[in-house]
């Protein structure tokens, strides 16, 4: 498996060869520089040694000094030396055997020199001084421009190198930025926005954007906390459901008590007057048959709605769906809350009866835990013709204005309120404005994701005059369902 690690090193490690290999270079530039500022130095000593020589040469010429005549050999022997010494230079910056023409040029005027000392009004002595003195200062000269010429090009050479150096440099370092952003910010980058996407709810399996060893550990990691955290959410969803199948049973158990009781007291007529009349004994015979079938459908509905099945929508009478549910929960309804159902009674539309069921319990409960004691409930519904507008359906649910007819069902209550800083998270998962212990945050989380089944949309917000109301739309039928 490919390492990013590796891949990083390998990058850094190229990079310092390279650095190393052009410093190396430029190092040695600066070396063969500093050897012709050297070699600079030596032939510009051996021309100033000239200069003198031919200037203590006119002073002796004009005044005939001993002591000029003792310097001037002193420098005579020093361009012997220097000429000795630095042959190999000299031969360098001029040509081969330079050195050695600059030898016979210095014996020469050494010899012509002594021949004027022995005869000092000799002209033509003195001019053969003067030849061979001065072939040497041209032959120094020339030695000095050929130097400083070949001292000025090394530099513009070096400066030349230096610029491709950085050059060089500032291209690997881009190359080098472009191959570590597509290696590792790139898939990074991918990273962050799946994240961004689990973070909104789409629990979604990560793909590896990178066959590197460090990405796929980090992904696999990610997908199994995913795992755990879809696997933990479905356990604290099936508890929100058990807690709502709880205050579910109360109700039913409430609710199946009265046509028990009939079924009971018909049989108890019938087994103490066997003799009673054939008319009055078929209506209680019919009493405890439909009683019974008013029993055996509770008891569906229960287990329809505790049971875990598949989404099965089927066509349903929304009051009747509204009034068995405000039935169960008739127990849990505060004495002085006060019902308001509005809702047509042929409105019908395509859903999962025990799934909506749910939904409207959850609602229902809510409002009868934020009203407390007192307090009105209004549960209304209507049908929205395809591309009906309605202004007063909350901005945020935009996308919901009905592009096929739907049912719009609102659930409001006087109480309270939601909170204007929760407003906006109120379905999101544990969100809850009740104190600790005594609600999940689930309920709501629950029904919208059952609302978004139903290929529907649901929101949230408060009443002008006080209180929340919940809104629903759903397709009136299923195959509209986006």
């Amino acid at each position: 498996m490919h390492s990013l690690q590796a891949k990083i090193a390998l990058a850094y490690l190229s990079l310092a060869a390279l650095v190393v290999g052009l410093s190396a270079v430029a190092l040695f530039e600066l070396a063969r520089i500093e050897a012709k500022v050297q070699e600079g130095g030596k032939v510009t000593e051996l021309f100033d040694a000239a200069l003198e020589m031919r200037r203590f040469e006119k002073n002796y010429f004009l005044y005939a000094q001993p002591s000029d005549l003792e310097e001037h050999g002193r420098f005579v022997a020093r361009l012997r030396e220097l000429a000795g010494r630095d042959a190999a230079v000299i031969d360098a910056v001029a040509a081969p055997g330079t050195a050695a023409l600059l030898g016979d040029a210095l014996s020469s005027y050494a010899a012509a020199m002594a021949a004027y000392v022995q005869a000092p009004l000799d002209e033509a002595g003195a001019a053969a001084v003067r030849r061979d003195g001065y072939r040497i200062v041209t032959l120094g000269e020339h030695l000095a421009q050929r130097e400083r010429r070949a001292v000025d090009l090394a530099i513009r050479k070096h400066r030349q190198n230096f610029k491709y150096f950085l050059a060089a440099v500032a291209t690997i370092l881009v190359l080098t930025g472009f191959f570590l952003a597509r290696l590792v910010t790139r898939p990074l980058k991918a990273m962050e926005e799946h994240m961004e996407a689990v973070a909104s709810g789409q629990l979604q399996r990560l793909e590896p954007d990178s066959r590197d060893r460090e990405f796929v550990s980090l992904t696999e990691a990610f997908n199994h906390v995913l795992e755990e955290l879809e696997r933990r959410q479905h356990t604290l969803v099936r508890s929100e459901k058990l807690a709502s199948l709880g205050t579910l049973l109360s109700g039913v158990a409430h609710e199946l008590n009265n046509p028990l009781s009939n079924i009971s007291s018909s049989a108890q007529i019938l087994r103490e007057d066997p003799d009673i009349d054939a008319a009055l004994r078929s209506e209680l015979i019919g009493d405890i048959d439909d009683e019974t079938l008013r029993a055996r459908h509770i008891v569906r509905a229960l287990l329809d709605y505790s049971g875990d099945r598949e989404f099965r929508p089927t066509t349903l009478v929304l009051a009747e769906l509204v009034e068995e549910t405000l039935r169960f929960l008739k127990n849990k309804r505060p004495t002085a809350v006060e019902v308001r159902v509005d809702i047509p009674p042929g409105l019908t539309l395509v859903a999962d009866r025990p799934r909506l069921q749910q939904v409207l319990l959850n609602l229902i409960l809510n409002a009868y835990d934020a009203m407390g004691s007192a307090g009105v409930l209004d549960i209304a519904a209507r049908r929205l013709k395809s591309g009906e507008r309605d202004d007063d359906f909350p901005a945020a649910l935009d996308g919901c204005r009905a592009g096929v007819p739907v049912v719009e069902i609102e659930i409001a209550d006087d109480g309270p309120g939601i909170p204007a800083e929760l407003l906006e998270r109120v379905f999101d998962p544990f969100v809850t404005t009740k104190p600790v212990g005594h609600g999940s945050g689930l309920g709501l989380f629950v029904a919208f994701e059952i609302i978004e089944k139903h290929g529907g949309c649901m929101a949230a917000d408060n009443r002008p005059g006080g209180g929340a109301r919940f809104r629903i739309r759903l397709p009136i039928d299923q195959k509209d369902a986006s």
